[in-house]
């Protein structure tokens, strides 16, 4: 329901909608509107698999971004040195691989499932998408994305990945 603002008799609504046409101090605290960055992905051979949106911003920090893979598509292998990631998928389904020292795990995620998947640091991670959809999955990563934190991410092949989990075996 929406609530008097108290100057000139306009409406707005807590949840951040204007339902007047005219903008002033009281109001806009309600409300704000800015582009959300995004970035295309790309597999191995160059091609477009997806993307990256960031959804929630703490300054410069991004507490929770929407990973995209394109139907057919995989991204990855790469792992994070520094923040953990825990993904929701709220769109279509998707394989998560996973390279641990108890060896190579895929789990599935789908949309309805409700599922949260957590992967801690220095995990190998890639994601298949089987389906002939996109799917999306919400990546809340914990300590939030710092662009500044230079190489935090390493990339892989699936064979180092594979050299990896036998190395952290023995």
């Amino acid at each position: 329901m929406p609530a008097l603002c108290g100057q000139m008799g306009e409406y707005h609504c807590h949840s951040g909608y204007f339902l007047s046409r005219t903008r002033h101090a009281r109001c806009t605290k309600y409300m704000t509107l800015s582009k959300a960055k995004s970035v295309r992905t790309f597999g191995i051979d160059g091609s477009i698999n997806g993307y990256l949106t960031e959804l929630q911003k703490d300054g410069r920090l991004t507490t929770a971004y929407l990973t995209v893979a394109f139907p057919g598509c995989f991204k990855g292998y790469h792992l994070h040195k520094v923040r953990e990631s825990n993904y929701v998928c709220i769109r279509g389904r998707v394989v998560v691989i996973l390279f641990t020292k108890e060896g190579r795990k895929e789990i599935e995620l789908s949309s309805g499932s409700f599922d949260k998947l957590n992967i801690p640091i220095n995990t190998p991670t890639g994601i298949r998408n089987d389906g002939r959809d996109e799917c999306w999955l919400i990546n809340f990563p914990n300590p939030p994305y710092d662009p500044d934190l230079h190489g935090e991410q390493i990339d892989f092949t699936e064979q180092e990945a594979e050299t990896w989990m036998k190395r952290q075996r023995t």
